[in-house]
């Protein structure tokens, strides 16, 4: 699929639900938010930013990075297979995918952007 001649970035009828997401951001997703918003890392990033029928936690358009928080809905049945197949969208989109838990967003925030950091290096 190629990204150009398709709409699947932010498609109309998942409007409500992104905007809904993001109006009920949870503490992890907000705190990792705080380093990342107003490009204080070089990049914009977006919050809740669709991709085909998926919503990602956090987008950088200019690095081709998605960046996606797992809490312990994560680890519910079924799940992992559902993050399997949607980080296998995005890599045949063409984008990359850091995925971070919870707990390591807490407990090591600091590496965790450092993590990021590196990753935007890399696309530049």
């Amino acid at each position: 699929m190629d990204l150009e001649s398709e709409k699947i970035f932010n498609q109309k009828t998942q409007k409500s639900t992104r905007q809904n997401l993001r109006n009920s951001v949870s503490v992890i997703e907000r705190l990792l938010w705080s380093k990342i918003r107003n490009q204080q890392l070089g990049v914009k990033f977006r919050r809740q930013h669709g991709i085909g029928k998926y919503i990602v936690d956090f987008y950088c358009a200019d690095a081709r990075l998605v960046i996606e928080l797992d809490g312990d809905s994560h680890y519910q049945d079924g799940a992992q297979e559902y993050d399997r197949a949607r980080d296998e969208f995005m890599r045949e989109q063409g984008l990359r995918v850091l995925r971070f838990t919870n707990i390591e967003v807490v407990s090591n925030l600091e590496e965790v952007v450092l993590v990021i950091a590196h990753a935007i290096e890399a696309k530049a």
